[in-house]
C-alpha cells in the first residue's frame, strides 16, 4: 500500500516564546519511527508536511494519491482546532486514516466540555472551574489547585508554579496562562493520589493495554505532576525525578477499577484507533480522568509504544495494528 504520513511542519512558532517550543522540533522523532515501521511492513510511504493555510490540506493530501493517510497531525501553531479540522478533511476525502475521527479531537480539545460528557457518563473528574483574568473572583474551588490552558495538550504550559496554594497564586497563574495562550484557564482542585494512565485501543469494543503508572522522586517542595520540562528538559529535577512504571504494580481489583475507567472514557469521547487516558486516584481511591488524549505520542520508547510492548506487541506489530484499525475499522489486537 501507499501510506502518506503527515504532520506538523517542524518551524519556530508560539510554543517558542514560552519556551517550549522543542515539543514542536522533535515531530521527527515519531515520524521517522512510523515511516520505517511501515516500510519494514511492505508499504510505500511518503512524509507530508503539512503547514497553514488549511484551505490548501485537501489538494496536498489528494495530490499524494496514498490508499491511507498515517495521521501524526497535532494542528497549527495559535489554531489548535485545526487538529479537528484535518481529520474531518480526510474522513470527507474517503481515505482511510488512522487514529481518532474529528469530533473525539475536537471534544478532547475543550477539556471543560469533554470533564461535563464524562461526568455525565459516571466518570469522575477533579472539581473545576474555566476562569480568566476577568472574572478570578468567582473562584470557589479547594486548595491546592492546578491551573492549565483550557485548549492545549502535551503539557504546554505546566510547571512547578501551575499548582496553587492561595489566592495571590491562583491570579498570577490565570493571568500567565490566559496571556502565554490567549485563552482561558483551566482550574482544577489538585488530586495528590497515584497518577495513571492507559491507552486504549479499538473500534466499538475498545482494549485496555498495561497500566503504566507516574512515580515521582522529587525534593518534596516540588508538586508531584508531569511538567512540561519533565518530558523534554534532561538536566532538570523533573525530568530526572519522573518515572513510568509498566505494567504498574497494583491490585487486580485496582487494574479492573482503572481499565474500566479508561475504556468508559474512551467510549463517551467518541475515540477510536488509539486514545491514551490520564487519571489520578481521590482520597478515596477513585479513579479520576484528568484527559482524554486521542492524538497521542506513539514515538518508540515512550508511553503508548512502551504499554503496547507490556501487551507483547513489537513496535512494528503495533503501528500494523493502528493501521488495520483504520482500513477494516474493527479492534484486532495482536500479541
Amino acid at each position: 500500500m501507499k501510506i502518506a504520513i503527515i504532520f506538523n511542519e517542524p518551524k519556530p512558532d508560539r510554543y517558542s516564546e514560552e519556551g517550549e517550543g522543542i515539543a514542536v522540533a522533535s515531530v521527527m522523532e515519531e515520524v521517522n519511527p512510523v515511516c520505517r515501521a511501515l516500510r519494514r511492513l511492505g508499504h510505500s510511504t511518503t512524509k507530508v508536511p503539512l503547514s497553514p493555510p488549511l484551505e490548501q490540506i485537501p489538494t496536498v493530501i489528494k495530490a499524494q494519491e496514498a490508499d491511507a493517510v498515517f495521521n501524526l497531525f497535532e494542528g497549527f501553531d495559535g489554531v489548535p482546532e485545526t487538529e479537528a479540522a484535518v481529520a474531518d478533511i480526510l474522513e470527507e476525502s474517503g481515505i482511510p486514516f488512522t487514529g481518532n475521527p474529528p469530533s473525539a479531537l475536537s471534544l478532547a480539545l475543550d477539556k471543560a466540555r469533554a470533564k461535563q460528557v464524562l461526568q455525565s457518563g459516571g466518570i469522575r473528574t477533579p472539581r473545576y472551574q474555566v476562569l480568566r483574568p476577568a472574572d478570578i473572583n468567582l473562584f470557589d474551588l479547594n486548595y491546592p489547585c492546578i491551573v492549565k490552558p483550557a485548549r492545549e495538550d502535551a503539557s504546554h504550559g505546566l510547571s512547578e508554579e501551575s499548582v496553587v496554594n492561595d489566592f495571590e497564586q491562583l491570579r498570577t497563574q490565570v493571568q500567565r496562562v490566559s496571556q502565554a495562550f490567549r485563552g482561558d484557564a483551566l482550574v482544577e482542585e489538585f488530586l495528590e493520589g497515584r497518577e495513571f494512565n492507559a491507552t486504549v485501543i479499538g473500534n466499538g469494543h475498545p482494549i485496555v493495554l498495561p497500566i503504566a503508572e507516574m512515580v515521582y522522586y522529587l525534593p518534596p517542595d516540588l508538586p508531584r505532576l508531569l511538567t512540561f520540562a519533565a518530558k523534554w528538559y534532561k538536566e532538570t529535577p523533573y525530568y530526572k525525578g519522573t518515572k513510568a512504571k509498566c505494567p504498574a504494580h497494583i491490585s487486580d481489583e485496582a487494574i479492573e477499577q482503572i481499565s474500566h475507567t479508561a475504556a468508559t472514557a474512551f467510549t463517551l469521547i467518541g475515540c477510536r484507533g488509539y486514545a491514551r487516558v490520564d487519571m489520578r486516584l481521590d482520597d478515596n481511591g477513585v479513579p479520576n480522568v484528568l484527559e482524554v488524549n486521542p492524538n497521542p505520542d506513539i514515538s518508540p520508547g515512550y508511553g503508548v509504544a512502551r504499554q503496547a510492548r507490556a501487551a507483547g506487541m513489537t513496535y512494528d506489530q503495533f503501528i500494523e495494528q493502528i493501521l488495520t484499525m483504520a482500513l477494516e475499522n474493527q479492534p484486532c489486537l495482536q500479541t
